[in-house]
């Protein structure tokens, strides 16, 4: 067996575990953390095909960018794990049958595709590479690639707008109430008549027995 095989299935039997923890894992932050596992080994599949512009995109988009903010959300919300799994045994037999027919028709166009596969030579010097496929990105898929960033912006303000929401154990403020207080807000001086306790104090000892 080759180093590249071996490599090969080392990787894939690593993502395929940390891909059953993400739906088995109790923790939604463990599950997180998993399907960061598992799209490092995915990424590292894609390296050996020397495909390394979309490893390096798997890498930075998904794990530093889609599940650092998923991350993020996660943590901040207040999400009732328990709650959310009261169910889960009545929805497995239907979540099992969709799964099933996924897998089958997933299997069926494989085999198809590997039963008609020819080998042939081709020119596979430009596959993977940064330079080609940054000069379609900037000049002919310009205006999409602005679109999904512009996309991506709006998604990642929706994030943070979710966090922000009225909870009890948090103290929320009217930004445009803190900007627009004065100095007569902020202090008030009111004038109290003095009041001493010593010669109450004095008295009472003196009619005690």
């Amino acid at each position: 067996m080759e180093f590249k095989t071996a490599l090969f299935y080392v990787f894939a039997a690593i993502m395929v575990l940390a891909s059953t923890r993400v739906i088995t894992a109790r923790n939604p932050v463990h599950a997180a953390l998993f399907l960061v596992l598992a799209f490092f080994n995915a990424a590292g599949i894609w390296m050996l095909l020397e495909a390394e512009f979309l490893a390096i995109v798997l890498v930075l988009v998904y794990v530093g960018a889609v599940m650092v903010l998923f991350l993020f959300v996660v943590m901040m919300l207040d999400i009732d794990t328990d709650k959310l799994r009261e169910n889960f045994w009545g929805y497995l037999p239907v979540a099992s049958f969709v799964g099933v027919i996924i897998v089958l028709e997933m299997a069926a166009v494989l085999w198809r595709s590997f039963l008609s596969f020819d080998q042939q030579a081709v020119n596979a010097g430009n596959i993977g590479g940064t330079k080609e496929l940054g000069i379609l990105i900037y000049t002919k898929y310009i205006y999409g690639f602005e679109i999904a960033a512009a996309i991506l912006l709006v998604a990642i303000i929706a994030a943070v707008a979710l966090t922000l929401r009225k909870r009890k154990d948090t103290k929320h403020f009217d930004p445009a109430d803190a900007v627009r207080v004065k100095r007569n807000d902020r202090l008030k001086i009111v004038k109290i008549d003095p009041v001493t306790t010593r010669g109450a104090a004095e008295t009472e000892v003196k009619e005690a027995p």
